[in-house]
């Protein structure tokens, strides 16, 4: 009977480690199906410990990191770890020809060589409640233009008037697509400096060609150093600011991890789709998805073409180019991983289930309509959504003198709709910023950028929406009229373009063929685009939030029923395991500095090492940080469920303390943003050995050390 009870127990949790598909669960609802699950796949914590509002807990010592990121409190001395591509734009910043810290890294060994950062913040979150009696308030039998703009309107009143400390901001999001709104009280951070960064050969090793790519080397982390006033609370920098003293920090484990160990991440996942229709996801694999690859994979050539030439432009370009290409590279692995699973045919399945379940509940009046609305809708709204999607791509996100161009047609419009002191007050703030974008601008690559990304947007667009401008268009013809003329491809130019009085700015403005370009692309889009998307759209968020009302409703309470990412503080869990790709490919969970240097490449713009770490390979130098085959780990994937946002989150064992820091996904599995499949979805974190190996033996970097709590293996007797 004894043994009976053992191979129940054993199935028991074979099942539910099978089951665990996925999720992102908000920390303070973990008390109950999430805490057990949690336990049964190995963990040694409990809820409490996880999120407390009465005593210090995990949540305390992970904040958003700078408004996209994640990091992870690991000293008693405000010390924070997050990715080096989350801390690329300060390295960046702080580096010149002459002291290129993306090149060589940069390692403060003392407090006082800890560089500033303006504008960089950390927030963390304090409580977390539900709002959604008061928000929806009032909202009852409303239009839903009507309803949103009420929404809206409560939401700003309520930020203002629920109770907080002085020092702290009320934060009020949607969860589950309109159905529930939850608040969040956040402490923010204002003096964050730079501590430590390894130089890209290591932090960035494989640069593109590996991103979103398994098996990984990159050593991918960053460290800076929140400053508090005296108090201890948030202030703007200031030489009397103190390192911060956080409520909790997490220990370093160096015991190192297994196959099937229980890992957690916490973090603030950006987006996902997890609940969108059949016909939304078709159109995203089909149309919009390889729009967009189609504009990045062109700017992406011609910077990369200009970078691999001039050390210069490489540092101007390199934050640019990594951002570019970051979801550029997602979004083919997304389709591919999408075509793959089946994901429109499991979508479509999972339809067809929950007809059966509406019908089986007599819901067919209130829910009955669902599909054939999703299915209307997201057919007209095809080309508009195209087109607003290529608007976006080539005119706001990537290309410079279009981006740039763009803020003086916001300009022209808040002179017409708002009048002449709100011209002038945003004509100075334009003004007196725009410094730091000439600062990495080059004229030249812009231009080629142009030229190609132009000829597309005049191709792709649907020929309802196309300016006159770009009819017969010649790119490179427009591209040297434009570029060797207008006042935008330069700092000097731009500042003269914005002095004199508002008459003079503007007829400047639209004397200038850059400006007129933007302009006629501009109107086009806001008159015949904008308002019919934003029209469809408001009826598909209309269908979603009713879709997502049904599926909660007629879900079972055992259902894993997780609310979208928002930018929000979320738990995702799973354990350490390979995947299987393709057919007779198989990934194993772990990759070692060996494999670091099977990857090396002299002098290669991606693949590179630095001589100091050829030397600590060749000597086995790894000091306590080698795994139990003398080897040095580097990075290791697990099916916690992550997307953007997860960058720089704390990968936690059983117990809570940090074994790594997450900074990817793997590329077959990157459609888990709409579709999770824990067959092929994986996250992709740095372990916390080789992060430690990189301060310690790499950088000699003591001082931070010496500040951390290490967990070590115990000793065999």
């Amino acid at each position: 009977m004894k043994n009976l009870k053992h191979l129940f127990l054993f199935l028991f949790l074979c099942l539910n480690s099978v089951a665990q598909q996925g999720g992102m669960w908000l920390p303070n609802l973990l008390k109950g199906d999430r805490e057990t699950e949690m336990k049964n796949l190995g963990m040694k914590l409990t809820a409490d410990q996880i999120y407390s509002v009465n005593k210090s807990s995990l949540k305390d010592a992970v904040p958003q990191f700078d408004g996209g990121c994640t990091a992870e409190v690991i000293s008693n001395k405000g010390l924070i770890l997050t990715n080096h591509h989350c801390g690329f734009d300060a390295i960046q910043n702080h580096s010149t020809v002459e002291h290129d810290y993306l090149r060589d890294g940069f390692w403060a060994y003392k407090m006082e060589d800890e560089l500033a950062n303006p504008d960089m913040v950390v927030t963390f979150v304090v409580r977390i409640e539900d709002v959604t009696s008061k928000v929806l308030e009032g909202t009852t039998g409303l239009t839903e233009a009507d309803k949103q703009k009420k929404i809206q309107s409560t939401i700003a009143e309520l930020t203002k008037s629920l109770p907080k400390e002085t020092w702290q901001d009320n934060l009020i999001k949607t969860f589950y697509d309109g159905n529930q709104y939850i608040r969040f009280v956040t402490e923010t951070f204002k003096d964050i400096r730079l501590v430590g960064a390894p130089p890209s050969s290591i932090g960035k090793f494989g640069s593109d060609t590996d991103n979103w790519v398994w098996p990984r080397h990159t050593g991918d982390f960053s460290i800076f150093r929140i400053y508090a006033d005296k108090n201890n609370r948030p202030a703007t920098y200031s030489k009397d600011n103190v390192p911060y003293t956080p409520k909790y920090f997490f220990p370093i484990s160096i015991k190192g991890v297994k196959e099937n160990d229980f890992t957690m991440v916490m973090g603030y996942p950006g987006r996902t789709q997890e609940y969108l229709p059949s016909y939304a996801v078709e159109q995203l694999v089909n149309t919009l998805n390889p729009a967009k690859i189609e504009v990045r994979d062109a700017a992406l050539k011609v910077q990369d073409r200009f970078m691999r030439k001039d050390q210069a432009i490489k540092i101007q370009y390199a934050s640019k180019y990594a951002s570019i290409a970051n979801y550029w590279k997602k979004w083919i692995g997304e389709t591919k991983g999408l075509k793959k699973s089946n994901a429109i045919v499991e979508k479509q399945k999972f339809e067809a289930a929950l007809t059966a379940k509406i019908n089986a509940a007599g819901k067919q009046s209130e829910y009955g309509q669902l599909l054939s609305d999703f299915e209307k809708n997201y057919s007209a709204i095809r080309d508009y959504a195209l087109a607003r999607d290529l608007f976006t791509e080539v005119v706001l996100r990537n290309t410079e003198l279009l981006q740039t161009g763009y803020k003086l047609y916001q300009l022209e419009q808040l002179y017409t709709n708002k009048g002449e002191q709100a011209f002038t007050d945003r004509k100075n703030t334009l003004h007196k910023g725009i410094d730091a974008f000439y600062k990495d601008y080059n004229n030249e690559v812009d231009k080629n950028v142009f030229e190609q990304l132009i000829a597309i947007y005049a191709q792709r667009l649907p020929k309802a929406f196309l300016p006159s401008s770009l009819e017969n268009l010649n790119s490179t013809q427009m591209a040297q009229d434009i570029y060797s003329t207008s006042a935008l491809t330069n700092l000097e130019a731009f500042r003269k373009l914005l002095e004199g009085d508002t008459a003079t700015v503007l007829a400047k403005m639209n004397q200038d063929k850059g400006y007129q370009l933007v302009k006629s692309i501009a109107d086009a889009y806001l008159q015949k685009v904008a308002p019919k998307f934003d029209e469809l759209n408001l009826k598909n968020m209309a269908t979603q939030r009713t879709y997502m009302k049904a599926i909660v409703e007629l879900s079972p309470k055992s259902a894993r029923i997780f609310p979208d990412a928002n930018s929000t503080l979320r738990v995702t869990y799973g354990k350490v395991k390979g995947y299987k790709p393709t057919d007779a490919v198989y990934y194993e969970p772990f990759t070692t500095l060996d494999g670091v240097m099977e990857k090396y490449v002299p002098g290669d713009y991606e693949f590179d090492v630095p001589q100091k770490l050829i030397e600590l390979h060749q000597q086995k130098n790894y000091g306590r940080y080698a795994n139990a085959q003398g080897k040095m780990p580097v990075a290791f994937i697990a099916t916690n469920h992550t997307t953007g946002g997860n960058s720089g989150s704390p990968a936690l064992d059983a117990e809570g303390n940090l074994i790594g820091c997450n900074f990817d996904r793997v590329w077959e599995g990157t459609m888990s943003d709409v579709y999770y499949s824990p067959e092929i979805c994986r996250n992709i974190m740095v372990d916390a050995r080789y992060i430690l190996f990189i301060i310690d033996k790499f950088a000699n970097a003591q001082n931070l050390i010496n500040e951390l709590k290490i967990i070590s293996p115990k000793k065999k007797k």
